[in-house]
């Protein structure tokens, strides 16, 4: 895989300063183009051998486009915040929105490999990371970023070579470490754990771009043209509107009798029995997450969905009334922002992701995808066919970082609905739950049914299943939500 990049290509200086006007140019035209049209959003990667230009290389598209447009970010060691988060959430946060330039120094890519090469973890778990990663990129390029990934490489003579050149000037001492020459006393694993790593990730949709690092000259041309070239190619499909055709598999049949129809919605509970379980549940759950075995390693996602009416607000507020103020927060969800639209549709939920110790509580959630954007067709049926997976492997991930995610869905019957509906309108301070749109989603029930049963098939898994809430008696449903609250805390503690 790095052959090539280790035969030593050499630009000389003249050539250099005359290619360097035109690509400059074409560069800036480029960006201010991506900017106008706010299609995508370019995210470049850079990693590689340590001392083959990788920083240089970064500084060099700053200082060639426009800086106020490019947003960069260097990954170092994760913070104290970052560690109590799963592994992607701090690339999450960084990636840049649609019309803008994102560079990644040392991103996804770096610690997994290093691990790997420190033989930190089993080779499995390094395999499953590449695959998570692999699945990461296919998402954003779904998405409409435009990924250029960068490896820059060096012989381990022009790894040497090049450490101690900036050992020896004093403006550049700062930037070799003890690692950088631990790592070079490893260089043969090294260079045999980032060809496996490069091999599995470099896809068709997002392959990687192998630098020779041993001339400055060389490497700043290739990058630059290399970029460039992806950059006119994206914009030449967005400029004629072209995107490639996105067809899925139609789902199968809903059948006669499905996961709705067959919840007997209404279970009889009285008052006096309901507060009784309500006082013992909550002491409960607080007693759960105030424990230092669930505030050392764990925290809560709570999803709440369900149909208009069917209870979740009262639901959630059971649940919060037994936690810790300070612990907690409540993420309504709705219409996406300009600044969400911007991004990938998970990036509004990682940001929001609890640290240990932590509640959030979702109300509604990204099962939009598969329920209210593909009823109402705001996203194409590629979209939402292949969110179900991408939903899986974003919880997968919450779990491997100890969030304990439980997902209830709150079922109540049309009738049901129209009862709760008029009883609103009929009550001043209820009115303004109700809404024009709350009564047009009614005519779509059968579309929302056969929705919710889709996705409970297809993201009910077993590190995150789907509860089933029978809601008509609102009694039931809040304990039926908090007893199963403290049972996944409690699996969860044992």
């Amino acid at each position: 895989m790095f052959e090539s990049a280790e035969l030593g290509h050499r630009t000389d200086k003249e050539e250099y300063d005359a290619a360097v006007p035109p690509l400059r140019t074409a560069l800036l035209d480029a960006q201010y183009e991506i900017l106008e049209l706010k299609q995508f959003a370019v995210a470049v990667l850079i990693n590689g051998i340590d001392g083959a230009g990788k920083g240089e290389t970064m500084n060099l598209l700053d200082e060639w486009m426009d800086s106020r447009h490019i947003e960069g970010w260097a990954f170092d060691q994760p913070t104290t915040e970052e560690s109590e988060r799963p592994f992607m959430w701090r690339f999450w946060r960084a990636l840049p929105p649609r019309g803008k330039i994102g560079v990644m120094f040392n991103n996804w890519y770096s610690q997994p490999i290093r691990d790997r090469v420190e033989r930190i973890g089993s080779k499995a778990r390094f395999e499953q990371r590449l695959g998570e990663i692999r699945r990461f990129e296919d998402m954003l390029v779904q998405e409409g970023v435009l990924l250029v990934k960068f490896w820059f490489h060096l012989s381990k003579s022009g790894q040497k070579k090049r450490l101690r050149e900036l050992e020896k000037d004093p403006r550049t001492r700062w930037r070799v470490t003890e690692r950088d020459w631990h790592f070079y006393e490893q260089y043969a694993r090294y260079r045999d754990v980032a060809a496996h790593a490069l091999r599995q990730t470099s896809t068709g949709n997002a392959p990687w771009m192998i630098v020779d690092g041993s001339d400055p000259y060389f490497r700043a041309l290739f990058v630059g043209r290399t970029l460039l070239a992806a950059l006119q190619k994206r914009l030449e499909a967005a400029r004629r509107k072209h995107a490639p055709r996105q067809l899925a598999p139609p789902l199968p049949p809903i059948a006669r009798r499905n996961l709705l129809d067959s919840l007997a919605l209404r279970h009889e509970m009285g008052k006096k029995e309901y507060e009784e379980a309500l006082e013992s549940l909550q002491g409960r759950l607080a007693l759960l997450t105030r424990e230092a075995a669930f505030r050392g390693k764990h925290s809560l996602a709570l999803v709440f969905e369900g149909v208009d009416a069917a209870g979740k607000g009262g639901a959630i507020r059971r649940v919060t009334a037994a936690l810790d103020i300070r612990q907690y927060s409540v993420v309504p969800v709705s219409a996406p922002t300009e600044e969400e639209r911007a991004q990938p549709y998970l990036w509004r939920f990682w940001r929001h992701l609890p640290a240990r110790g932590k509640t959030v509580v979702f109300d509604r959630s990204w099962y939009g995808r598969v329920l209210v954007e593909r009823v109402e067709g705001f996203c194409s049926e590629a979209d939402w066919m292949r969110a179900y997976a991408e939903i899986n492997d974003f919880e997968d991930q919450l779990a491997d970082a100890g969030i304990i995610v439980i997902k209830f869905w709150l079922a109540i019957g049309k009738e049901e609905q129209l009862a709760r509906f008029e009883a609103r309108e009929a009550e001043p301070h209820k009115r303004f739950k109700i809404t024009a749109e709350d009564w047009r989603n009614r005519e779509k029930w059968d579309d929302y049914v056969r929705a919710v049963c889709d996705m409970v098939d297809r993201t009910s898994t077993e590190r995150a299943p789907w509860t089933l809430v029978e809601a008509e008696n609102k009694y039931f449903a809040r304990i039926k939500v908090l007893r199963t609250i403290c049972e996944r805390i409690e699996a969860a503690l044992t």
